[in-house]
């Protein structure tokens, strides 16, 4: 697992990748010199879907009356 991957192009991208980190903590699969790097990386995946999510918001609330 590495930090230095690129940004996710969709919310559903992230989504994938954070299943398949979680995936890999559950079946202990990951070393421990992995462990950071994984825990770094959900980081920055969890505030792109949430960065997504308000972006969405934003603009339904843009369409309401």
């Amino acid at each position: 697992m590495s930090t230095e991957k690129e940004k996710p192009t969709s919310y559903e991208e992230a989504m994938e990748e954070l299943e398949k980190i979680l995936m890999a903590l559950q079946e202990n699969s990951l070393k421990v010199s992995e462990l950071e790097a994984a825990i770094a990386r959900s980081k920055e995946l969890i505030e792109f879907c949430r960065g997504r999510l308000r972006n969405t918001e934003d603009k339904l609330e843009d369409l309401l009356p």
